[in-house]
């Protein structure tokens, strides 16, 4: 590990291709450029979570830490590490302070790896507007987590309003299981028409709403949203055919309780994943996610996501001058 303090972006660079020659030119084997983006709180939340990622993925971190922005002096604080304790690949832990954080590309550019794709994750709440901001413009994947919002049914929507072919939310992600759950029932459903759907959860789960976004979107139905304050997420998906059998999941911890008319209950796993896992699976795809576009366009009411432009425009914006307008 190296340290550097009150550095320069091009210090980092060379500090990095020394550290790389000495551990024997890890960076062939790099399959992606993985941008976090994270308050000074959280950085070790963040890094526990990529190092399970980069398992997986070989890749190297570049993590954003916006420290003080209103700092009077600016300064680059680095922490370089190759094949230690954040995973196998490169990883370089950027601290900005004072007006440099607010021109985090002048540090991130020179540091992406040449002909490979970039992915950025924002470990917290995301810029408004993600098509203007320069690490998500720089990305051809972005992952949010609408979780973090201080309403999340809010942050999903201006997801949907913001959205351009590329982007996801962890809160997709975390409905994996039960999508695969629910999929798995029509494996019994011989033919018969789904003609109702209820989905029982607080009403800011942002889960729920991607699962009845996702049951509108691929049935053609508009699923019942049964709010709850008894559970803190998601707790029931229920569907009801046309001959009148009902099929329902429930969360019970770590497993799943599925009923069916006329059938004895089955207990199936549903395990909550640790956020590196789930971050490890939105980094299997780099292509645009076209479930996930429909099932956000269905909550937000909008159409036509898949079909917007990929490429985006930088636009800066300095917060002080905001402030003064």
């Amino acid at each position: 590990m190296i340290g550097l303090w009150d550095t320069t972006g091009n210090e980092v660079v060379k500090a990095l291709a020394a550290e790389r020659r000495s551990a024997g030119g890890v960076a062939s084997g790099m399959a992606l450029t993985l941008i976090v983006v994270v308050d000074e709180p959280r950085v070790r939340e963040a890094e526990a979570a990529v190092t399970i990622a980069s398992a997986a993925h070989p890749c190297r971190m570049i993590v954003v830490v916006r420290s003080d922005v209103e700092r009077d002096r600016s300064r680059l604080d680095a922490e370089i590490v190759v094949g230690g304790r954040l995973g196998p690949g490169e990883a370089v832990v950027a601290r900005m302070y004072g007006r440099l954080a607010l021109h985090a590309e002048s540090v991130v550019m020179p540091l992406l790896v040449p002909d490979v794709p970039v992915v950025t994750w924002w470990h917290g709440e995301p810029p408004e507007e993600i098509a203007t901001d320069f690490l998500g413009v720089v990305a051809d994947r972005r992952i949010t987590d609408s979780a973090q919002a201080a309403d999340p049914i809010a942050a999903l929507r201006q997801r949907a309003r913001d959205y351009a072919p590329g982007d996801t939310d962890l809160a997709w992600a975390r409905i994996t299981p039960w999508r695969t759950l629910v999929a798995g029932a029509f494996d019994t459903t011989e033919g018969n028409q789904v003609t109702a759907a209820r989905v029982v959860a607080p009403s800011g789960d942002p889960t729920a709403a991607l699962m009845v976004g996702w049951l509108k979107s691929r049935l053609g139905l508009e699923p019942e949203w049964q709010h709850t304050t008894e559970f803190p997420r998601m707790r029931e998906v229920a569907l009801r055919c046309a001959n009148g059998d009902e099929m329902v999941l429930t969360r019970e911890d770590s497993t799943a309780i599925f009923r069916r008319s006329g059938q004895p209950d089955r207990r199936l796993p549903l395990v909550r994943r640790p956020l590196g896992d789930e971050l490890a699976e939105e980094l299997r795809r780099l292509d645009p996610d076209q479930i996930y576009a429909d099932a956000l366009a269905a909550i937000a009411g909008v159409s036509g996501l898949d079909s917007r432009p990929h490429q985006r425009v930088h636009v800066w914006k300095d917060p002080a001058q905001q402030g003064a307008a």
